[in-house]
């Protein structure tokens, strides 16, 4: 794992560029979870709504002269692509949350703002984002899990070697791994990534936590001792003790009320308000009572409503519908709710 490795080697890339540190800090903010903080709303969907008369005052400040603003004091990073914030830092021909969150972080900032962003569709907390002190699963689950891929090996490709404990257990916190070793690369390398962050000295502002689905399958009752470890371990592995966390919790549900799995989940991340030691520091919020309603109304006739449905959603209940207009308002949501820890932190 990255414990400790990550802390020595940002305090040594901080240390190493204090004398430049003249210049404003750079606020450093990481956006983790699985699809959802991908982000699932079409672009063109975004263009319609700006220019739509309906819709266009919801997006008027994030445009200027009929197009996209190009922040020039907000940066993002979402593995392989890189810029100035705007539209499309989603998943392909998408966006998400993190347009309106940098957005609200950098009109708060005088300071330079970067967004570091790790996302995976399909990950759950259970097992790829599993974090260092959550540990393994309990030896007989590892066994039945064994097991299991032993016996699709003998069923579907006998030729193949078996699977041994090692290749079971290598996955568990694999996103986590993944996670860290993105934020190492670009707190030792953004000046190079953004040459206009030259002379500035990255610090690590706060965490936003996005996900939850895949935890609904089996993994639903752990899900609250998972994120108490994954929110101790990134703090320790970052090296920022009461590093602001902020968890958008699930709300795939919308106006009806949260069932089964999905409440668990959910109960277990708006419980982490209640934990004492993260009291001031930690904060979930609901993002079901953000609910775009136009869409949600129009959803159920998506396929007979095709191009009315294109210029309203663009997904499935389990991407928010792809609502560009429900994307946005979680992605405020998260900024305040960042601002309001930040600010009782001080």
């Amino acid at each position: 794992m990255f414990r400790s490795l990550i802390a020595i080697a940002i305090a040594c890339h901080c240390a190493a560029t204090s004398a430049l540190a003249a210049d404003k800090p750079v606020k450093v903010f990481i956006l983790a979870g699985q699809s959802n903080m991908e982000g699932k709303a079409p672009n063109e969907l975004l263009d319609h709504q700006a220019t739509d008369a309906k819709t266009k005052d919801l997006f008027a400040h994030l445009r200027k002269d009929g197009k996209w603003i190009e922040r020039d004091d907000v940066f993002i990073k979402y593995l392989g692509r890189k810029g100035p914030l705007t539209v499309g830092y989603g998943s392909p021909g998408r966006t998400g949350a993190e347009l309106e969150f940098g957005t609200t972080m950098g009109n708060h900032f005088d300071e330079p703002v970067f967004l570091i962003k790790a996302a995976w569709g399909g990950h759950s907390l259970y097992k790829l984002f599993r974090s260092p002190s959550a540990e393994y699963p309990a030896a007989e689950v590892l066994q039945k899990e064994l097991d299991q891929a032993q016996d699709r090996v003998r069923k579907n490709n006998k030729n193949d070697p078996l699977p041994t404990m090692d290749d079971i257990k290598k996955d568990y916190g694999s996103s986590y791994r993944n996670m860290m070793a993105e934020v190492k690369d670009v707190m030792e390398n953004y000046a190079t990534m953004f040459p206009e962050l030259k002379g500035h000295t990255p610090e690590l502002a706060g965490f936003v936590w996005f996900q939850g689905w895949n935890d609904q399958y089996g993994a639903q009752d752990e899900y609250a001792s998972n994120m108490k470890h994954f929110i101790k371990d990134v703090r320790k592995d970052l090296g920022v003790a009461n590093l602001p966390f902020v968890i958008a919790a699930m709300g795939q549900n919308g106006s009806k009320p949260a069932a089964g799995a999905m409440l668990v989940v959910r109960d277990a991340q708006l419980a982490m308000n209640d934990v004492p030691e993260f009291k001031g520091n930690v904060k979930a919020f609901r993002t079901d009572v953000l609910v775009d309603k136009a869409a949600e109304e129009l959803y159920p006739t998506w396929k007979e409503n095709f191009e009315q449905w294109k210029l309203t959603g663009g997904d499935h209940p389990y991407h928010y519908l792809g609502s560009a207009i429900w994307f946005n308002r979680i992605g405020v949501a998260m900024g305040e709710t960042m601002l309001e820890l930040m600010k009782e932190a001080r």
